[in-house]
């Protein structure tokens, strides 16, 4: 499990394509690589991939030809730009939200705007992922947790303040670039207790209860 906060921001340094699927080497000096092992788990623009092995300073993982379909992980080049957050340990805070690592969907980058002095991303996602979005609800883009300022259709808005665009890779999205999306698995649990299939717990329910 993650949070959506990004650690470290690191550079693909090598990257070959063994028998289709990809081999990234990347490495980042502001994270304590000393502490992690073989086998660990990062997550990797939203990704989460397996050390194997640790280096020095980063880490070389193997990324499978159906995360590089599914992803934007098969756009990276070398000297690529990455968000870095190795998996949550026991007793650290959760700053942001319960993130998998498992990406749901690719989104496209449909505005970047100046408000104040942060910066307005409207991103658009697959039709069929519109109703795991809500305004004041949480998404992860990218690898980080980000809160929905405004949603309209199957495109939402988020503000990223001066600090989060300085350490992240979300400051130098471009209208056009694609991004990794993870929804709140707070919304699709929900789905499932109001489905048909669930029992107890309707949208009747919840509306006759303030929760809806």
């Amino acid at each position: 499990m993650f949070t959506g906060i990004i650690k470290a921001r690191g550079e693909v340094t090598a990257l070959t394509r063994p028998g289709g699927d990809a081999r990234l080497e990347i490495l980042a000096d502001d994270l304590p690589w000393a502490n992690y092992e073989t086998g660990d788990s990062i997550s990797v623009n939203g990704v989460c991939l397996t050390a194997a092995p640790v280096l020095e300073r980063g880490f070389v993982a193997d990324v499978s030809r159906e995360t590089l379909a599914v992803t934007t992980l098969g756009t990276l080049q070398r000297g690529s730009l990455v968000n870095l957050e190795p998996a949550l340990a026991v007793g650290e805070r959760l700053g942001g939200h319960l993130v998998s690592g498992h990406v749901d969907c690719i989104g496209f980058v449909k505005a970047v705007t100046s408000d104040a002095r942060s910066t307005r991303l409207n991103i658009e996602v697959p039709l069929e992922y519109a109703r795991y979005i809500a305004k004041k609800g949480s998404i992860c883009v990218d690898g980080v947790s980000l809160t929905i300022n405004e949603v309209s259709g199957n495109t939402f808005a988020s503000n990223i303040i001066p600090h989060t665009a300085e350490v992240t890779t979300l400051g130098l999205l471009k209208v056009g670039d694609k991004v990794n999306i993870e929804v709140d698995q707070l919304a699709r649990y929900l789905e499932r207790l109001i489905s048909k299939d669930a029992h107890g717990l309707s949208e009747e329910f919840l509306r006759n209860h303030g929760y809806a």
